[in-house]
């Protein structure tokens, strides 16, 4: 039997719009993940700190607060000092596709905006540990 996927939700920064993270972090719990919801006001250091502690396969930021261009990038930077290379970093929020494009190609994963279906971001965490955690 394959062990449930375990995803880390965390909201960074001082956005403290956290309903949609909640809403996500249950869907996919009812979708069989294993889900640590970090809380508020995570810095980039706290949320990659946890997800090492936690062994988790997924990191994923819920952004609203326009800092998508620093958090995402940082994160990234502290999951390469730490060998992490082998965990999705994805999320999802207000972030404008120009940007969703820039930091594809920095690394980060695909990122989901408010309205996207759950299904989908379901299967695309499923789709990329398939590929990448054989």
């Amino acid at each position: 039997m394959q062990k449930p996927v375990r995803i880390l939700i965390a909201k960074v920064g001082l956005d403290g719009h956290d309903r949609g993270a909640k809403v996500i972090a249950s869907f996919l719990r009812d979708a069989g993940m294993e889900v640590i919801y970090t809380g508020l006001r995570q810095t980039p250091e706290m949320v990659v700190n946890t997800a090492l502690q936690e062994d988790v396969d997924v990191i994923g930021v819920s952004i609203l607060s326009g800092a998508h261009m620093t958090v995402f990038p940082r994160i990234l930077e502290l999951m390469k000092e730490k060998k992490m290379q082998k965990i999705l970093l994805t999320g999802g929020g207000i972030i404008p596709p120009g940007d969703m494009e820039k930091l594809d190609k920095m690394g980060v994963g695909k990122l989901f905006p408010p309205g996207t279906d759950t299904g989908e971001i379901v299967e695309y965490i499923h789709g990329w540990i398939s590929k990448n955690k054989q």
